[in-house]
């Protein structure tokens, strides 16, 4: 079983805090409370679109990713603030 650590009232597996740990820290807050927000939302296989081929965990990393880049992109190696 991976290890996990608590982030923001939910459960990140360990490769996940290293990736999120490269990101500037307001899209970390970002990714964290996209991800627990998802998790609770799609808990449910029937809310995930597809069913029960993904977990609640997948579909929060999926909708987590897609909400720090809506508000970042990456250049290069870093992660920037998209310009509005």
């Amino acid at each position: 079983m991976p290890n996990k650590k608590r982030g923001d009232n939910e459960e990140l597996s360990e490769a996940t805090e290293k990736r999120i740990d490269e990101l500037p820290k307001h899209a970390q807050h970002i990714f964290k409370k996209a991800h627990a927000s998802a998790i609770k939302e799609y808990d449910d296989p029937e809310k995930r679109r597809g069913g029960k081929e993904e977990s609640a965990e997948e579909v929060a990393h999926k909708v987590a990713w897609a909400a720090v880049k809506r508000e970042y992109k990456k250049k290069g190696d870093e992660w920037i603030k998209k310009e509005d």
